[in-house]
């Protein structure tokens, strides 16, 4: 079985190094000419926690390439996926052409029967749309080639990718025929024998259900935060709160921590193209509204929290632990971290920051508005406090003497909750957080 993966980025680069890792041989191509030869170097244009093993393994026995040339590399495909960008558009809609146009590319040059997948998450109607583009250029050619469109929506988690691939919980995938069921029933067969399946369903059911899945997700995040912020008033314990929720198996535990919003490549801008689509169609989105609306305030809190302590803020300097929107990614996209950042920098503050691993990320956003430092207790000179913006599992337990001795006052505001009230009384360093009222010693 031959593979084509159109785009290298988060998604491209899982999706084919994971499928050569089982066996299949995979050609993974970017219109990138330097991404691509860094790849072949083994240079990763994203950091994933074990993919550069795999792609190095993989490179390395043959099973998968890197290539510029679709036209080339699309001849007796049996399967080709479309892993390439939908960036939000100004109104929120997801920007499709680049799907459309390697749609397009790929009716100009393909010889013979096969399944064209949408990987990307696209609004409902696209696959509809992937599939006239190829017509399209079937018909300009005068050639008669069969073929099948199919969606089949990602569900990897930034951080976790390569294991979400690899043993994934569920696998959704729309098809319009049997003949494309078949193909991608053995495309799955190795990620199935964990016993989890291959949910088959309608192109628009599939195509739906990535955008109800991340919406759902946001929901209870956004729900979280506000609860939060109203134990915080009332005087209780949101992290009480939470246990006490979260053993209800009605609810769960997951995506109930309380925080300063999400942000990241999915969450935002499919809350934004649900929301988009549903006005298209005459119908609000009144709940997801007001997800995105909470989370948009929810960025502002620790600088509201900080701004409430000092007041005047002009000419005092903060140290930033955390810069990614989370945990094991440089990934910057739609990070709280940023607006926290600006807002600081907006009323006259000065920043140092530090991330284990999306330091040069940050760079490409925030230039050299900041200082960097080089770990965690660096970024601490000379600052008026600290603010925990990311939750790094090497922040969780650090040395708090070196904290006071460093900081000019014994001050956290921590966004994401991970240290314990009696430890920091015990410490004596005044602390802020979200969903509980501030220790002051």
């Amino acid at each position: 079985m031959k593979i084509v993966v159109v785009g290298t980025g988060y998604v491209g680069l899982v999706t084919g190094t994971c499928l050569a890792d089982v066996g299949i041989d995979v050609i993974c191509v970017d219109v990138n000419k330097e991404k691509i030869e860094n790849l072949k170097k083994g240079i990763l244009p994203i950091y994933e926690p074990g993919l550069d093993k795999l792609v190095h393994r993989n490179f390395k026995k043959g099973r998968l390439q890197f290539s510029t040339d679709l036209p080339h590399s699309i001849k007796g495909a049996d399967v080709a996926f479309i892993a390439v960008g939908t960036p939000p558009g100004e109104d929120g809609s997801a920007d499709l052409q680049y799907v459309l146009a390697v749609a397009r590319e790929i009716g100009e040059n393909m010889n013979d029967y096969g399944v064209i997948v949408t990987k990307s998450t696209v609004p409902v109607g696209t696959a509809a749309k992937v599939k006239g583009e190829i017509e399209e250029a079937l018909n300009r050619r005068g050639v008669d080639i069969p073929f099948d469109v199919a969606s089949n929506p990602e569900f990897l988690k930034e951080g976790a990718a390569v294991n979400d691939f690899m043993k994934p919980d569920r696998i959704v995938v729309g098809v319009e025929s049997e003949r494309a069921r078949e193909i991608l029933t053995q495309l799955y067969h190795p990620f199935t024998l964990n016993g989890h399946p291959v949910i088959f369903m309608d192109i628009p059911s599939a195509e739906m259900t990535k955008y109800a899945a991340n919406a759902m997700l946001a929901t209870k995040i956004s729900f979280m935060n506000d609860i939060a912020n109203l134990c915080e008033i009332m005087g209780a314990d949101v992290n009480l709160v939470r246990k006490g929720i979260g053993s209800d198996p009605r609810i769960g535990n997951k995506f109930i921590y309380p925080g300063i919003g999400y942000g990241g490549s999915c969450f935002p801008k499919d809350v934004k193209a649900l929301i988009r689509t549903a006005r298209e169609n005459d119908y609000p989105m009144r709940i997801l509204q007001s997800v995105e609306d909470v989370n948009d305030d929810q960025k502002s809190v620790l600088f509201n929290k900080v701004k409430n302590e000092f007041g005047d803020l002009n000419g005092k300097h903060f140290a930033i632990w955390g810069l990614s929107f989370k945990p094991n990614t440089d990934d910057m996209r739609e990070a709280p971290s940023v607006v926290i950042i600006e807002q600081l920098l907006a009323h006259g503050a000065t920043v140092t920051a530090y991330d284990p691993v999306a330091m040069d990320e940050a760079k490409h956003s925030l230039g050299n508005q900041i200082n960097y430092a080089e770990n965690e207790y660096q970024a601490l000179e000379n600052a008026d406090a600290l603010l925990v913006v990311t939750e790094w599992s090497e922040f969780r337990i650090p040395d708090f003497g070196e904290i006071k001795a460093k900081l000019n006052n014994p001050l956290i505001f921590d966004g994401r909750n991970i240290f314990e009230h009696s430890v920091m009384q015990k410490e004596g360093i005044e602390y802020h957080c979200i969903g509980v009222k501030t220790i002051n010693q």
